[in-house]
């Protein structure tokens, strides 16, 4: 199916091209959500009629995009979460989460402009691309940690996937005498 796009979109074109998508993609997305009309003579001349419309409105929501990627840029979130000694989770961060954690801190931001295609399964800094427009898009850093001191150490480089790290024990320095006395007498079963 031919479609005439009304705003700019990745890997597929810019506002007023003509481009050739999947009927699937264009019936269940691009067209209820008013990201494109069927290219036809009556659609292309509304087109034309409203273009001055369209780019002002596509401006105007670009303007509030960099203006949240400002504020986002290079900002880091915490995000507590339980996890095992080897820094496994016990779930995990999916995009709904970062949303999540984005709305208390203020930002409005819908859970399809998260680009996460795996959900996060461990605990450390994570790189989360946030789409706000179609020509903006801001990178943030996830910090997923057990507590918010843990969060802070791992901030500051810190790894804390080792029992070490964790408890504070260096797991090279352990010795069989560390965990029973060799020296104590056993006792009998008979007594």
């Amino acid at each position: 199916m031919e479609v005439i796009l009304l705003e700019r979109i990745a890997k597929l074109g810019q506002m007023g091209e003509t481009v050739k998508v999947r009927d699937g993609f264009a019936r269940n997305y691009l067209l209820p959500l008013g990201k494109a009309l069927r290219a036809n003579a009556s659609n292309k001349a509304r087109f034309e009629a409203e273009r001055s419309t369209l780019e002002a409105r596509n401006l105007e929501r670009k303007s509030e995009a960099q203006k949240v990627a400002e504020l986002l840029d290079g900002k880091s979130f915490i995000i507590v979460r339980s996890a095992g000694e080897t820094g496994q989770l016990y779930g995990s961060v999916a995009a709904r989460d970062i949303v999540e954690t984005l709305a208390a801190e203020g930002f409005n931001i819908n859970r399809n402009q998260v680009d996460l295609n795996q959900p996060i399964k461990a605990i450390g800094l994570h790189t989360v691309t946030l789409h706000l427009h179609g020509e903006v898009d801001v990178a943030i850093e996830i910090n997923v940690a057990r507590s918010a001191e843990e969060a802070e150490r791992q901030a500051k480089g810190e790894s804390l996937t080792s029992a070490d790290a964790i408890y504070g024990v260096d797991e090279d320095a352990l010795k069989p005498e560390d965990f029973f006395n060799p020296e104590a007498e056993i006792e009998s079963e008979e007594e």
